[in-house]
């Protein structure tokens, strides 16, 4: 009985303050840190594919006096978040190229 009850003591000590997850948790947060991963990697690319426009100076203009919500939108549209070799842009890629597009470094 008491070794019962240390085990759900160390139990709840461990998952409350012990960093401890459950394997589901643990993927979530592998699934989380892979497409923040992927969006890094790939937004600058669409920045490059939007700039490689002929007209990306008025294109420009024009993403930029939208409201910020319809920014990634305007990108998505524009086919500048779809990937070569990709028919569907990547999700998060259009929010985060409109925001490089939006406030360059």
């Amino acid at each position: 009985m008491g070794a019962a009850g240390g085990a759900i003591v160390l139990a709840i000590v461990g998952f409350t303050w012990g960093g401890w997850i459950t394997g589901a948790s643990a993927e979530q947060i592998a699934k989380k840190n892979a497409d923040t991963a992927v969006v890094a990697v790939l937004a600058p690319i669409c920045v490059q594919q939007f700039n490689a426009k002929f007209n990306a100076a008025t294109t420009l203009a024009e993403l930029t006096a939208l409201p910020t919500h319809q920014q990634a939108t305007f990108v998505e549209k524009g086919g500048w978040a779809t990937m070569p070799g990709s028919d569907t842009p990547v999700i998060g890629v259009a929010r985060s190229c409109a925001v490089m597009l939006v406030k360059p470094a």
